[in-house]
């Protein structure tokens, strides 16, 4: 994980105390120390007396809940800021509510800016389609307007944008009067990109950033590569996480990699790897998924598939080959097989303790079967995976139904069954798809909508804490205990248990005496954690405790 965020010293020693420390060090602390940013020492408030007179700072935590730091594994920063900052489309229920918060955005934005929004989904909207160019048209006032669907994986684009991108009619995905996709959705992004200004970007980021932070994010894996936005997006934004306090970057750029140059390539702009959304397919919104058998509500289609095996594998193997960690976005049954294949054409090429050595990863990874995660499992691939998608698109009447039937829609997302297969989670937000939002991201996996998929809250916050740092390939962070980095948040919140998927565990396990540490009652309905305090690395980069 690169140590991109907190420049400047932390004080040198910092105790806190009166609170509740989530630690497997000690179950029962109410306080911990840190010093030049990691974790000192957890325990009782006896022996925080005798740390006291020679701390440089006391806090007093109030009875406040103290937890490793959140990590949100895949994100888009840049896009996340654009949505917080300007045109959300996210909340609207119909077509003719978007087109008036486009018509708004368009009538208050400088005449010079390119107009970006995001989050459209005509799924449910009474009208039961998006709008066509000319209504776009209209509403944008003529202004060039790209306009990404809440998945990000097809897009509407305004006549005055399209007339920017030289035979954009001949790129496959283009379509007269329906949202792009393929090259050409990837055409007009990087028009629309390229008209974003350094000042824009750089609010943007900032805007992301600070909303990560005060949320009880510590570190964010920024999911960036040729197909989503630029090489000056990611190192304008590495170069502004290591300049500001504020969360942890780490960087995946998914450029294919078939030799050395092109390791070289993706280690220069910064990154960890050559992961996040390198695209074995697209998404199941856009009916873009390459599934095994044709969409319920689209039968002349399966999706499409990207990359085939063999290209899978030479990557994987080219990584492997440079120490360079590898990865995907998979997300239908199709593309989750072909990435198993080449995966175990790269051990048979590379050997498999090397291929397992590095940690590739795979995004998302929906509609995984028993056979792709049992080769997740040899090979030691982490699943990067959203829990906020089952909620908001799982159940027998949401999305994931309509796209591919019910029985189909249950089985998407199986968190449950790659814990039992021993598959490391890490979890994050696809943000802008869906909102950074960590809490609720635990609470939908441990209350997913299909009950066989569900894990305890234990293992949903671990997968959204230490399963992040396991994911960029360190093990010493996203847990508190001596010797760890002091990234932690502070939080206002309840009585703590322990909650597991069956009801009666979950009560019995609130008895102290098993020596579990507690977490805050995520059920359905109850109220969720409030930030007060996020520190990464020691340096406080969000703060409420006294307010």
């Amino acid at each position: 994980m690169t140590d991109s965020a907190t420049p400047g010293a932390a004080p040198r020693t910092v105790l806190l105390r009166h609170g509740r420390i989530h630690s497997p060090a000690d179950p029962f602390a109410t306080a911990m120390a840190t010093e030049n940013g990691r974790v000192a020492w957890i325990g009782s408030e006896s022996a925080a007396d005798t740390l006291a007179a020679s701390a440089d700072e006391v806090v007093d935590l109030h009875g406040a809940l103290v937890t490793p730091a959140f990590t949100d594994a895949h994100v888009h920063t840049t896009a996340t800021g654009l949505a917080l900052t300007g045109l959300d489309l996210a909340g609207a229920t119909t077509l003719r509510e978007a087109l008036d918060r486009v018509r708004v955005h368009a009538e208050s934005s400088p005449a010079a800016d390119v107009l970006l929004g995001h989050g459209w989904d005509a799924t449910a909207w009474p009208e039961g389609r998006p709008p066509t160019r000319e209504e776009l048209d209209q509403a944008a006032l003529g202004r060039p307007l790209y306009l990404a669907r809440v998945d990000v994986h097809s897009a509407l684009a305004t006549t005055a944008l399209l007339d920017r991108v030289p035979g954009i009619t001949r790129l496959a995905g283009y379509q007269p009067d329906a949202p792009l996709t393929g090259e050409a959705h990837h055409a007009v992004r990087r028009a629309a990109d390229a008209a974003l200004g350094p000042s824009q970007r750089a609010a943007a980021q900032r805007a992301a950033l600070r909303r990560a932070a005060s949320l009880g994010i510590g570190s964010l894996h920024e999911c960036a590569g040729p197909d989503i936005s630029s090489e000056d997006d990611l190192t304008d934004l590495l170069a502004l996480a290591a300049a500001e306090p504020g969360p942890r970057v780490t960087a995946y750029w998914a450029g294919l990699v078939t030799g050395p140059s092109d390791a070289a390539r993706v280690r220069k702009t910064g990154a960890a790897g050559a992961a996040g959304d390198l695209f074995a397919d697209g998404s199941l919104g856009s009916r873009t998924a390459h599934l095994s058998a044709p969409y319920a509500d689209a039968p002349h289609t399966a999706g499409t598939a990207h990359l085939t095996a063999g290209e899978i594998a030479a990557h994987v193997a080219a990584c492997t080959e440079a120490g360079l960690q590898a990865g995907f976005h998979a997300i239908g049954d199709a593309a989750l097989a072909a990435v198993a294949e080449g995966l175990v054409q790269a051990a048979e090429r590379v050997g498999a303790d090397r291929v397992r050595a590095l940690r590739h990863r795979v995004e998302h990874a929906e509609m995984a079967s028993e056979e792709t995660i049992a080769v997740f499992a040899s090979l030691g691939v982490t699943a990067s995976v959203q829990p906020a998608f089952d909620a908001a698109w799982g159940g027998e009447d949401g999305m994931y139904a309509r796209r591919l039937g019910a029985a189909r829609a249950r089985t998407l997302n199986p968190f449950a069954a790659f814990l039992r297969a021993g598959v490391p989670l890490a979890f994050g937000s696809d943000a802008p798809v869906t909102p950074l939002a960590p809490w609720e991201g635990v609470r939908a996996a441990a209350f997913h909508r299909t009950p066989a998929h569900r894990v305890s809250v234990r293992a949903a916050f671990t997968a959204h804490t230490r399963g992040g740092w396991r994911a960029a390939g360190r093990d010493d962070g996203g847990v508190l205990r001596p010797g760890a980095p002091a990234d932690y948040a502070v939080w206002d919140t309840g009585d703590l248990v322990v909650q597991a998927p069956d009801d009666r565990i979950a009560r019995w396990s609130t008895d102290p005496r098993s020596g579990t540490p507690g977490l805050p009652d995520l059920s359905p309905g109850a109220p969720l954690p409030r930030c007060l305090r996020t520190v990464v690395a020691g340096r406080t980069v969000y703060d409420r405790l006294n307010e």
